[in-house]
């Protein structure tokens, strides 16, 4: 496909400046490498980026029939092929939802800018461009299917492939207790000492102390944005974003400059659970972003897990109704999140125990003797036998025993504890 096919038609110019970009966005047409997509294709899926929004099934099947070139130009045209809109329109009467079409490819072309406009812009900010087929492109995200990002603009220092490679997404309430954001940020360090990236959205609350949390531990950690990668959403996290891309990377589906919407949030939460192996909830109300993210994880078939809390509390409801409902599985401690995501038989948490009681060793037929004994005075050997349902013989073996551990004494009036063995 050549260069001009992406100018408005009859403008020359606008096609030789495409074109001109393409050859300069050197780090941005090869950032998959040698073996990565062509520059026209990555410059297709930067125009779709603009034009379609972020999870647009529709336009996933129209790149997945025609490819991005193909699909870009009919988009930008506004006119879609007569078979794909015939087989869309079988499609929404079969789930019974109503699709016009017509508005929807009018709505794309309307939408169309000069993609070299994109890249040339995210370049100056330090963002390169990820489309699938790039060696960094993480392939886990192929499980959105339709839904699967167009691209990815991202924005750091680490490789996002590698750095999701052993990944859990932590989530939770922006409205978050100091309970909820001391766990999120002691799970995240806990996790990337163990080698394991923590991914999250960048909201207030509990994604900030997760990312906090695994800055500290000096491993990667991946923020999601709602928006473009030049925008800081919210502002007050200037620093914080700062400091991930130093260490991880700032990624988002959106182009440079675009702003948050409510709905935004709700679309990039399937990429934050598509990217890791699990999700854990901290913190979230019974209606809550954060429980959207757990429904992707939990339909993407990755392990979901969720913190418990006060009862009391109503930024716990929501954890506590996805443990009852038997989709998460309850953990308290960062080992047990390795445990579910991690490899089987090789991450393994302590079994959580309580404390280990000398008594703790003594056989059945000792212990039932032990317990005979009266806690306060002294009583004779025939007596705890009876208490004991052993013989005589066996009670007087098992108190010479327990007398030489150190838990009974034989003093005039029979035998007694001593001080030690009644705590």
């Amino acid at each position: 496909m050549e260069t001009t096919e992406f100018s408005t038609p009859g403008d020359a110019p606008a096609g030789e400046a495409v074109s001109q970009a393409a050859d300069a966005s050197g780090h941005a047409g090869d950032a998959g490498g040698a073996a990565g997509p062509g520059r026209a294709e990555r410059l297709a899926r930067a125009a779709i980026m603009r034009m379609a929004e972020a999870g647009d099934a529709v336009m996933g099947r129209l790149i997945a029939r025609f490819g991005p070139l193909g699909a870009m130009e009919q988009a930008r045209r506004g006119v879609l092929d007569p078979g794909f809109a015939r087989d869309e329109k079988d499609r929404a009467e079969a789930s019974r939802r109503h699709l016009d079409l017509g508005r929807h490819a009018a709505a794309w072309a309307a939408r169309y800018t000069d993609p070299a406009d994109d890249l040339a812009q995210g370049m100056r900010r330090g963002a390169r461009l990820l489309v699938p087929g790039d060696v960094e492109w993480p392939t886990q995200l192929d499980d959105l299917a339709d839904a699967r990002p167009f691209g990815l603009w991202v924005d750091g220092r680490a490789n996002l492939r590698f750095s999701c490679l052993r990944s859990v997404s932590v989530v939770g309430a922006r409205a978050a207790t100091a309970y909820g954001t001391t766990v999120a940020a002691e799970f995240a360090m806990s996790l990337g000492g163990r080698g394991w990236t923590v991914i999250s959205g960048g909201a207030y609350g509990i994604d900030g102390a997760a990312h906090r949390g695994a800055l500290a531990s000096g491993t990667p950690t991946v923020v999601v944005l709602a928006c473009g990668t030049d925008v800081c959403y919210p502002s007050a996290h200037e620093d914080l974003f700062r400091a991930v891309r130093r260490q991880g990377v700032v990624i988002s589906e959106w182009p440079p400059g675009a702003h948050p919407t409510r709905l935004r949030f709700l679309i990039r939460n399937r990429v934050i659970a598509a990217l890791s192996r699990g999700t854990v909830v901290v913190q979230a109300a019974a209606r809550s972003g954060a429980l959207n993210t757990a429904t992707h994880a939990w339909g993407l078939n990755r392990h979901l897990m969720a913190v418990p809390g006060p009862i009391t509390t109503e930024v716990s409801t929501g954890c506590h109704v996805l443990i009852r409902q038997g989709k998460a599985v309850c953990v308290t401690t960062a080992e047990e999140i390795v445990e579910l995501v991690g490899s089987i038989g090789d991450d393994l948490a302590p079994e959580q125990r309580g404390p280990v009681r000398p008594r703790d060793g003594l056989n059945d037929e000792t212990r039932r003797v032990l317990e005979a004994i009266p806690a306060r005075g002294a009583t004779g050997p025939a007596a705890i036998a009876v208490a004991a349902g052993v013989d005589i013989g066996t009670a007087l073996a098992c108190l010479g025993a327990l007398a030489a551990a150190g838990f009974v004494e034989n003093v005039d009036r029979g035998w007694r504890l001593r001080p030690a063995a009644r705590r």
